[in-house]
């Protein structure tokens, strides 16, 4: 009988998901991170930075459609999009389905994060690469927010944990960036954790964009992989309209896009915060 191979996420102290491994189709060191693709037969392709899972073939349209669709279905004119992170390219795709976005710039730190998701993720990102409104900066996310002369209607933080290289998108100094290259009336979305696994990270983070933002709330996503309860997607704007948009705007906006887990409902809905999270909010801004 052949030895079970598995792998563990070790994200979280003192708990950790563990994962069979029916192949493990690659690991290295990429000089940013260490990187692992493995096939696991309910996840189908799993890749893991340094110890956490960072998106599976099986459940990444959740958290991509969530983070993409929410913010740009609120806005009237998304035209100037910014991804800052996203190297597996999921969330550009489901940016690159709104006919209203003309230009997408996507700014990844690593170069060989995007061409390993090239080759292992074209099942869900192939299109992006032959869209001509998709540009590519390799480049440090935070010194590209402090030095670029682009402004953006919505921007989108698709970032590791806040640890490691990915610990600088969660400060202050970061926040007051975004908003720096944001124009009027945009929208900021950032991925900003599991609050019942990382609660002091959840505060700190929303403490620094309620310094810098007239609006920071949260919104929720449910993603298996990413394990611990409610996922939450920071929402940052200075314009009140972006959050009473009607479910038949919302509609008409998504007109001609499939998705599997957006609804104009559901964008609607998941602004809806549990008691704790909404105690955590309150807590982080006294």
């Amino acid at each position: 009988m052949s030895e079970r191979k598995t792998i563990a996420e070790t994200l979280h102290n003192g708990v950790s998901i563990v994962f069979d491994v029916d192949d493990v189709l690659y690991q290295d060191g990429t000089g940013h991170h260490q990187l692992a693709l493995i096939r696991n037969g309910i996840f189908g392709k799993v890749l893991m930075l340094d110890g956490a899972v960072q998106v599976t073939s099986r459940d990444e349209f959740m958290y991509h459609e969530m983070l993409a669709h929410v913010p740009i279905a609120a806005h009237d004119n998304p035209a100037d999009v910014l991804i800052i992170g996203g190297g597996d390219c999921g969330l550009a795709e489901e940016v690159l389905k709104h006919k209203r976005v003309g230009a997408l710039t996507q700014v990844e730190i690593d170069a060989s994060v995007l061409e390993f998701s090239k080759e292992h993720f074209a099942d869900f990102n192939a299109s992006v690469f032959d869209d001509p409104r998709f540009r590519v900066e390799i480049a440090d996310g935070a010194a590209f927010a402090a030095e670029t002369d682009q402004r953006f209607d919505v921007i989108l933080v698709d970032s590791t944990d806040p640890s490691g290289p990915g610990a600088v998108l969660f400060t202050t100094e970061f926040y007051r960036n975004l908003k720096r290259i944001l124009r009027p009336g945009g929208i900021v979305v950032s991925q900003n954790g599991v609050p019942f696994l990382q609660p002091e990270e959840f505060q700190t983070a929303m403490r620094g964009l309620r310094s810098v933002f007239e609006i920071a709330s949260c919104y929720l996503v449910a993603v298996p992989t990413y394990f611990g309860g409610h996922m939450t997607l920071g929402w940052s704007t200075d314009n009140a309209e972006t959050l009473t948009v009607s479910e038949e705007t919302l509609a008409q906006r998504m007109a001609g896009i499939d998705t599997r887990y957006y609804t104009p409902l559901h964008h609607r809905a998941s602004f809806a915060l549990p008691r704790f999270i909404e105690t955590l909010l309150e807590e982080a801004t006294k």
